[in-house]
This record gives structure tokens, C-alpha cells and sequence, in this order.
């Protein structure tokens, strides 16, 4: 991270800021994603799922992991709103070692407002992987 008048190759430069606002977006996609595992599993155990101390111990870590993801996501999402916009990265580095290529594309193609899963999805409808 260095300061604009003290960068090198420009080309290769992005205002950390709006870096950090696509993590955030990132941040909040992955807790969507978690918070949709909930009912599936509770539809997949029937109702004797909540009878089970470890099935409620899963639920529990869902939940956790939800919350976790939406408070780091709060939290880049308030300090980035002190970082100076003039400060400068180069993403070339850390952008070659995530391997998920929509990941890849969605923090180095520029700043997103919302995110990028679906908020409704018709029932039937999933992903391959």
C-alpha cells in the first residue's frame, strides 16, 4: 500500500477504498449463501432435526458463521470509510491467488453496489459445481 505520489506503475494501481468495498460485497454474498444451508437441512432432517443436540450444534455454527461473515463484512465496510482514497495498491499479486474465477472477476473488474448472488431463487433451481 504506498501513497499515490510514491507509486510506481500506475497502471497497475487501485484506490484500496474500493478494493476493500468489494470485499465487503464479497463478505455479505458468502453470508447469503451460508444463511440458504439453514432450511435445507431442516427440511432434509424432518421434525425431530431439533431433538438431536449435535443437529442443533450445527444449526448453532450456521448461524455463527453467518453472523461472523455479516460483522467482518461491517467491519471493512467502516474502516474503509477512513482509508484516504489516494491510497494505492497493486491487486496483480493477490488477485493470481484466488482460485475461484467469479470471485477473481468481481473484486478486480471494479467496484459492485449490491450483491452478486440472487436474492430468489425458484425452487428446483441450483448450482453445478
Amino acid at each position: 500500500m504506498q501513497n499515490e505520489h510514491l507509486a510506481g506503475n500506475q497502471d497497475t494501481q487501485e484506490e484500496l477504498p474500493e478494493i476493500l468495498m468489494r470485499i465487503v460485497s464479497e463478505l455479505h454474498d458468502v453470508a447469503y449463501l451460508i444463511e440458504r444451508v439453514e432450511p435445507h437441512l431442516l427440511e432434509l432432517g424432518g421434525p425431530t432435526v431439533l431433538q438431536h443436540p449435535e443437529s442443533l450444534k450445527v444449526l448453532q455454527g450456521i448461524d455463527l458463521a453467518v453472523q461472523k461473515t455479516r460483522g467482518l463484512a461491517e467491519f471493512v465496510d467502516t474502516i474503509t470509510a477512513t482509508i484516504p482514497s489516494d491510497w494505492m495498491i497493486d491487486m496483480t499479486t493477490a488477485l493470481s491467488l484466488v482460485k475461484l474465477a467469479d470471485m477473481q472477476k468481481a473484486l478486480g473488474a471494479g467496484l459492485r453496489h449490491g450483491h452478486s448472488q440472487p436474492l430468489v431463487k425458484a425452487a428446483g433451481d441450483f448450482d453445478f459445481f
